[in-house]
């Protein structure tokens, strides 16, 4: 069961070895032992080669003496000197018992250890079984640290087990304890006429929802009527939310340690419990609903002459589905059609202004999985964008973009408030990036701000839409912008060209809305502007927290496309290259957009060198080059559910009817150690 001999061990200090530069910053580790130290608010990360890592884990806080300055492209290079904190997040792998000891099996990428278990610590029927386990130590006399098992997914292989693991590996709950789905069941759904008289009354004006088919929960809706003098006053009312779940309350305590619904690919894990998400705040037609509103005159032209905030009661008419709402769009015809187009006709021209402004583009296919009734993929497919869709998205950004102004406006004396920033993106990535775009034979021209900046990249999004190196080029210039966050300062959007961004349109699904909707109705009230510190911290924890939700449905959707692919092994599909490392490229499948790994350790025909600054790999033999966006054959070999990776290697095939040589991608294993369960525990701690 050891690996082999290893000082990683909670370190001691060590004065002998002079000054040198220290540093501190979360784990990153590799399944081959060797980790990265990502440090907040810088961009380069540090190397700890495996024999550096003193027993320090994946998601760790650690401090880091320098060893090796960054040179050229060569990282900085590090060993962890301390371990500051541990990581919360538990490891997830497979229960093996052998005789009276017992380990845990790690199969994913953050883990290269195995987990002992003491005695005591599992039952016999636990063998075999898909843990979570939590290390508690690592002893400085043993090789593997030691944990305890702090829930039993089920079966390996198994649809909720392997959605459990996913969400319980990125320390995402899925299940409410009972106390929280008891107090939420208490809360009382009938709306007093005290209530209803404290509100704007929407009950009489056309008002409807539209959402995705199989939404459950409909958190905001449209209202639409014409005023006397010619202007349309557009109601977009969001559920009340903060009506019914107080502060301090363990709901509301739930809601702000969970901060995000989560979206897998086969299922939604709520904030919120399902008596609040689906029953109370959700706009069904045909029953009274308490919202939060932002209600707007617009003209003709598109333009806000006027707006109005505050606590309302709708009832909707209609819910209809994107599809639905984009037949009547496309026809003309159908349920409330003039109110539709016209709504659609008011998207469109502040869609244009918003374009017009400096807002970016990026039109990246969204790749979905569909599943049947026992969680298996049938099918991967892309998620088209329609006018439907469009139409709800703006009128939500007005929306959080006036709530934003309305607070934010005052400048120094504007009150604390909750918003969502992007930030301007370093202009060193962006030279890189314009270096990598040169490679593909483009040149964006000089700019002065970051609004001519935006204009370049919308003029070279649009100049490579329909090319095979659009892709590549799409993914490179997202990763040259900043991540959008949530902060109490605000900085205005960049991406949507907005001055003040906030977000108001889904408390039922994310928390900083419902900061946002009680900061909103205090100050609205006349109150007193309130503690920064405190929001700015839940502002930092959201944030993280969206982070680990959007990083686990990936890793969700990986997981499905790798099944998808697992019958399909032998099989030849069309392909492009869609990324390049020191290690290896990436291919995307042309049809379904699914990714697997070529590991240059494999191509035994060439040499293959990785240039950083082109982002491409020269063949030294051949003298071919590799780069993002061409066009290649890939074979399958190998779907790794654990790892959710598929392994394709390169063979070299003469083309007669070219000079140059061309590529077809034949499935071969990446992997070039056997799984860590092919040995008995046993076995292989008698190795």
């Amino acid at each position: 069961m050891h690996k082999k001999k290893n000082s990683s061990r909670q370190p001691r200090g060590d004065k002998s070895r002079g000054r040198r530069e220290e540093t501190t910053g979360k784990v990153s580790m590799t399944r081959e032992g060797y980790a990265f130290i990502i440090r907040d608010g810088i961009e380069d990360d540090v190397f700890i080669p495996a024999s550096r890592m003193r027993g320090a884990l994946h998601g760790d806080i650690v401090r880091v003496s320098i060893v090796t300055k960054k040179s050229g492209t060569r990282r900085k290079e590090g060993e962890i000197t301390e371990i500051i904190e541990r990581t919360k997040r538990p490891f997830i792998g497979i229960l093996q018992i052998v005789g009276e000891e017992a380990w845990v099996i790690c199969e994913n990428k953050f883990m290269p250890h195995d987990i002992r278990i003491l005695k005591g610590g599992y039952s016999s029927d636990q063998h075999g079984k898909k843990v979570a386990v939590m290390v508690d130590e690592w002893p400085r006399s043993s090789d593997e640290p030691i944990g305890h098992i702090i829930d039993v997914l089920g079966v390996p292989g198994e649809n909720n087990t392997e959605m459990h693991a996913i969400l319980t590996e990125y320390g995402l709950p899925f299940k409410f304890d009972p106390s929280v789905e008891k107090e939420a069941d208490k809360i009382d759904d009938r709306i007093d006429q005290k209530e209803i008289k404290a509100r704007k009354d929407f009950r009489g004006v056309t008002t409807f929802t539209i959402d995705p088919a199989d939404a459950k929960d409909f958190d905001d809706a449209l209202s639409i009527r014409k005023l006397p003098e010619g202007n349309w006053e557009v109601g977009v009312h969001i559920a009340d939310v903060t009506h019914y779940v107080r502060p301090g309350s363990l709901v509301d305590k739930e809601a702000l340690e969970r901060a995000t619904s989560v979206y897998l690919v086969d299922r939604t894990v709520p904030m919120l419990p399902e008596k609040l998400s689906n029953k109370l705040c959700s706009l069904r037609p045909n029953e009274e609903k308490l919202c939060f509103s932002a209600v707007f005159e617009i003209t003709e032209k598109g333009k806000v002459a006027n707006r109005w905030f505050g606590r309302t009661i709708i009832e909707s008419d209609y819910r209809f589905s994107y599809e639905e709402a984009q037949q009547i769009i496309e026809t003309k015809t159908g349920p409330l059609k003039d109110e539709m187009l016209k709504l659609h006709s008011l998207a469109y021209l502040l869609r244009e202004e918003r374009f017009r402004s400096g807002a970016i583009s990026f039109e990246r296919p969204e790749m979905k999985v569909e599943v049947d009734s026992n969680g298996k993929p049938v099918r991967v497919y892309q998620k088209i964008s329609m006018d439907s869709n469009w139409l709800i998205e703006e009128f939500m950004l007005l929306a959080n973009r006036e709530v934003a102004y309305f607070i934010g406006a005052k400048g120094k004396q504007a009150k604390t408030f909750v918003y969502r920033i992007h930030e301007e993106p370093n202009m060193e990535k962006i030279t890189l990036f314009r270096t990598f775009v040169k490679h593909f034979g483009y040149e964006m021209s000089p700019t002065k701000n970051a609004r001519e900046l935006s204009s370049e990249l919308n003029k070279l999004l649009t100049s490579v839409k329909e090319k095979p190196e659009a892709g590549a080029i799409e993914i490179m210039a997202l990763r040259s912008m900043a991540r959008a966050r949530y902060s109490t300062d605000n900085m205005g959007h960049y991406g949507l060209a907005f001055d003040y961004y906030t977000h108001f349109t889904s408390p039922i699904r994310r928390y900083p809305d419902m900061m946002v909707h009680r900061l909103l109705a205090l100050y609205l009230d006349k109150g007193k502007s309130q503690d920064k510190q405190y929001f700015e911290e839940r502002c930092k924890y959201s944030s993280e927290r969206e982070q680990l939700a959007t990083d686990a449905e990936r890793a969700s959707i990986k997981y499905k496309m790798v099944e998808f692919m697992q019958d399909k092994v032998g099989m030849t599909f069309g392909g492009s290259i869609s990324g390049i490392t020191e290690w290896g490229m990436f291919v995307e499948i042309d049809e379904t957009k699914v990714e697997g790994l070529v590991a240059l350790r494999d191509i035994k025909e060439d040499y293959l060198q990785f240039m950083e600054e082109s982002m491409s790999l020269y063949a030294k033999r051949s003298g071919k080059r590799f780069i993002l966006g061409d066009a290649v054959k890939i074979k399958v070999e190998k779907a790794n559910l654990e790892q959710k990776q598929l392994d394709f290697s390169l063979v070299w095939e003469s083309d007669a009817s070219n000079a140059d040589s061309k590529i077809v991608i034949k499935g071969k294993s990446s992997q070039s150690k056997p799984s860590k369960l092919t040995k008995s525990p046993r076995q292989k701690k008698q190795k």
